[in-house]
């Protein structure tokens, strides 16, 4: 359905300086993801539950970002 966020309470249009922002703050996750992904799959010996919150913190952080730039009107 196209403009599906027309329909969900709390979101507004976005410019394209925003939507911009938005894209980049995706793909920084990819790369992110990506990352954490090798050093989960790797032989060294790392501290795997230290990982797991830093994954955690990363992706709270990026939605932090894209809700920064959203600027949602809800809790």
């Amino acid at each position: 359905m196209e403009n599906q966020h027309r329909k969900i309470t709390g979101y507004r249009e976005l410019n394209e300086t925003e939507i911009g922002q938005i894209n980049a703050a995706k793909d920084l996750g990819i790369l992110i993801a990506k990352r954490i992904e090798v050093m989960e799959n790797s032989n060294t010996e790392l501290d795997q539950r230290w990982l797991a919150i830093a994954k955690t913190d990363l992706q709270k952080g990026l939605m932090a970002l894209t809700r920064s730039i959203a600027k949602p009107d809800f809790f």
